[in-house]
């Protein structure tokens, strides 16, 4: 298997440390996104859309992240990550649409502003990342995991961004079940780390 990736995208990150989780071999393939490598013509041939990941698994092509961590469970019938059972399943799903949902456009999306300037982070993408992390800290409040009694696809869906929302000035102080379950699956065999970008952050997240 080889992953078109870039050390900077939490999008790239999620699919880097499900592999890990799954202890599965993949050639790892950087793309300057940087330098707008995304957006070149091969590139564009593995995803029209010109955003990375991309998995090419022998030939077969899947691109978006959250697309990548279902083939993956699936194709290696994974169930105690992508669980066969119908409400299991659907819980998991939320938590992948919340990915692509609230947390882009909250916490990443905060984070992207600062890594491309020093322009201020809005009061609108502020308090979407606010309510997305009380809704998180709730529900965190009497679980350990988000759907099941392990980690699941919902759990790695989220990390990346939410453990680097300080780097958006997303302080985690006030969220503790949060930090308490970004630790657990720190210590969960086989993690690797999100690497931290050189911002002056005003919020820290250790």
């Amino acid at each position: 298997m080889r992953l078109y990736h870039h050390p900077i995208s939490g999008h790239s990150h999620r699919v880097l440390l499900f592999l890990a989780l799954l202890k599965e071999p993949v050639e790892l393939i950087e793309v300057d996104i940087l330098c707008g490598e995304q957006k070149t013509k091969e590139f564009l041939e593995l995803n029209k859309f010109g955003q990375v990941p991309v998995l090419d698994d022998d030939g077969i092509v899947v691109a978006d992240s959250n697309s990548i961590l279902v083939y993956l469970a699936m194709k290696l019938k994974r169930h105690d990550w992508l669980p066969a059972d119908p409400l299991r399943a659907a819980e998991v799903q939320r938590w992948l649409s919340v990915a692509a949902g609230e947390l882009a456009y909250g916490p990443a999306a905060a984070r992207r502003i600062k890594l491309v300037g020093d322009r201020a982070v809005s009061d609108e993408i502020m308090r979407r990342s606010q309510a997305l992390l009380a809704v998180l800290d709730n529900e965190l409040g009497s679980l350990d995991w988000l759907v099941a009694d392990r980690p699941t696809l919902a759990d790695v869906a989220l990390y990346s961004y939410v453990a680097r929302a300080p780097e958006g000035n997303i302080d985690l102080t006030d969220y503790p079940y949060v930090q308490a379950w970004l630790y657990r699956i720190e210590s969960l065999e086989g993690f690797v780390p999100f690497v931290k970008t050189p911002i002056n952050l005003t919020a820290a997240y250790a």
